[in-house]
């Protein structure tokens, strides 16, 4: 079943449509590992924070302990956005005149509701919540936000890390003309020294360049950071994706659209999870629903012919404590 497939896997996503159990999927496999021994930090990406809500503890966007072996945090989008744009303005206004310190912080200001700014900010969280976790826990369970909403953050990593790459290159070309340019002007000794010419240990102490080689190295920090993170995603043995769906003709067709987005990422997926699936033995409607139900799990495995499908039913109750959870955890064995 499912834990036998993500056995061994370092880092679990858990996708799909809204209101399919994604997080009751997520924490289940999480109590289910953590019970078994293994040391797990369970992730949340959802703004809506359900993770805090099916525990019944307050969680936060800190690491809290949910179980023996458990721990868990949900990011926080609007913290995680702000925090990451004063990182960014403390670093421009070192690398920036003072004159436009200013100018710079209203931009950051207006940026702050642009399109993509939530979804790198949060990208570079969960990016350095797996790069510290990877070698403290024995799983990174990650429950994301819809599917939409996923795969752009699926593919990020490439784009950023290309992005950077190319601040880098236009950065190095710049120093390189700075560097022509005052080898053309051939400045004394006693010149040099005023410039802040390079000492023996490599550091300037011109502020010019001083700044060039703080943006370089954070630049250099930023694109390691998503080429580690890049290389776990796509590496099948330490990175999977679990699609949760209802079997149902919108979610099926989600899901088949996400499995080919994470195809094009290089992401693998280890199964679709169908969750809820009406009995048959339950009376006339709920049999009538079991059938048709039944069609659109057809359609599904016959549109991801190499992707193991994975059936749990509806249950009596909701998965609101913790029992419930150990419950569910059994049928995934």
């Amino acid at each position: 079943m499912l834990l036998e497939l993500i056995t061994g896997r370092r880092v679990v996503f858990f996708g799909g449509k809204g209101g399919v159990g994604k997080t009751t999927l997520a924490s289940t496999t999480a109590a289910a590992l953590a019970r078994s021994g293994r040391r797990v930090l369970l992730v949340s990406t959802d703004p809506a924070h359900n993770l805090g809500h099916l525990w019944d503890t307050c969680i936060g966007d800190r690491v809290t302990a949910l179980d023996p072996g458990l721990e868990a945090v949900e990011i926080d989008p609007d913290a995680t956005v702000t925090a990451h744009l004063v990182g960014v303005e403390q670093t421009m206004h070192e690398m920036m005149p003072r004159h436009l310190h200013t100018e710079v912080s209203r931009h950051l200001r207006l940026s702050a509701g642009s399109p993509g700014t939530h979804e790198a900010a949060i990208l570079e969280r969960i990016a350095r919540i797996v790069d510290g976790s990877v070698g403290e826990y024995d799983h990174v369970i990650v429950d994301t936000a819809p599917s939409g909403h996923t795969s752009r953050l699926m593919a990020l990593p490439e784009v950023m890390s290309a992005w950077t790459d190319g601040l880098l290159g236009r950065r190095a070309r710049a120093e390189k003309l700075a560097d022509a340019a005052e080898a053309l002007g051939a400045p004394s000794r006693r010149d040099r020294d005023l410039l802040g010419a390079r000492g023996a240990t490599g550091t300037s102490t011109d502020p010019v360049r001083r700044r060039n080689e703080r943006l370089r190295s954070i630049l250099e920090e930023r694109r390691d950071l998503f080429r580690r993170f890049r290389r776990i995603l796509t590496d099948p043995e330490l990175c999977t994706f679990i699609i949760v769906l209802t079997a149902e003709r919108m979610p099926v067709l989600e899901t088949v659209e996400l499995h080919s987005e994470l195809s094009v990422t290089g992401v693998s997926v280890a199964a679709c999870v169908v969750n809820r699936r009406s009995p048959r033995d339950q009376g006339d409607f709920l049999a009538a629903r079991a059938e048709l139900e039944e069609g659109f799990v057809s359609s599904l495995r016959d549109r991801l012919p190499d992707v193991p499908v994975i059936q749990l039913p509806l249950l009596p109750g909701e998965a609101t404590s913790r029992e419930v959870l150990y419950e569910l955890g059994e049928r995934l064995r």
